[in-house]
């Protein structure tokens, strides 16, 4: 039987930050894509890894996004890199109710990771966000070289809070990194929605 998790290791997009399509939908009717066309290109797994392991920097992923819309999407490429720049000029929005949570569990002396897959620009995204303090360890796959749901990733966060990972509970919303973490020896949750935070409360003893 495992020992009650006495820290927490937390997503980021889909769980903190989430991104309103509304926001980003009227740039591709724009430029005539199909909504979602950019995210597609730019999540490809082709194009998306060398940016999460630090082999690419954020504005090289983005001018990698541009080309691809140029040659899939024949966008003349200055639109393409203009279009890709106003897309991504957009960083999301904190949920107050997770953050609250995440100031909660510090409160109460249990420390709290942000565990991420992102890119060189993480930084400045959690200085804009106002969340930049809001963690005891910030681990970010683009630094560390390795990323979600890798068992290097998992070892590298489980040392910066100095537990074993039978001591983590680690919450995102993505199936595939869920399975990463309990095969990485982690407890894990899958993220539903600020429904779900009752249930941690309980799990960490709050």
């Amino acid at each position: 039987m495992k020992p009650r998790p006495d820290a927490l290791v937390l997503d980021l997009d889909g769980v903190l930050r989430h991104f309103d399509p509304a926001v980003r939908a009227p740039l591709e009717a724009a430029a005539s894509l199909d909504a979602g066309t950019i995210l597609a290109v730019a999540f490809d797994h082709r194009v998306l890894n060398p940016v999460l392991v630090g082999k690419q920097s954020h504005e090289e992923w983005a001018g990698t996004i541009a080309e691809e819309l140029t040659h899939q999407h024949q966008l003349d490429p200055d639109a393409a890199r203009a279009l890709v720049t106003e897309w991504m000029a957009y960083r999301g929005e904190i949920d107050p109710d997770v953050l609250r949570f995440v100031a909660e569990v510090r409160a109460a002396g249990v420390p709290v990771a942000l565990a991420t897959n992102a890119t060189s620009r993480l930084d400045a995204d959690l200085e804009l966000l106002g969340v930049a303090d809001a963690f005891d360890v910030v681990v970010n796959s683009s630094v560390v070289g390795a990323h979600k749901p890798s068992r290097e990733f998992f070892a590298i966060v489980c040392d910066a809070l100095r537990r074993s990972p039978a001591h983590c509970l680690f919450v995102d919303d993505d199936d595939r990194n869920v399975r990463g973490a309990r095969a990485a020896g982690l407890s894990a949750y899958r993220w539903n929605g600020v429904a779900d935070l009752p249930y941690l409360r309980a799990a960490l003893g709050l």
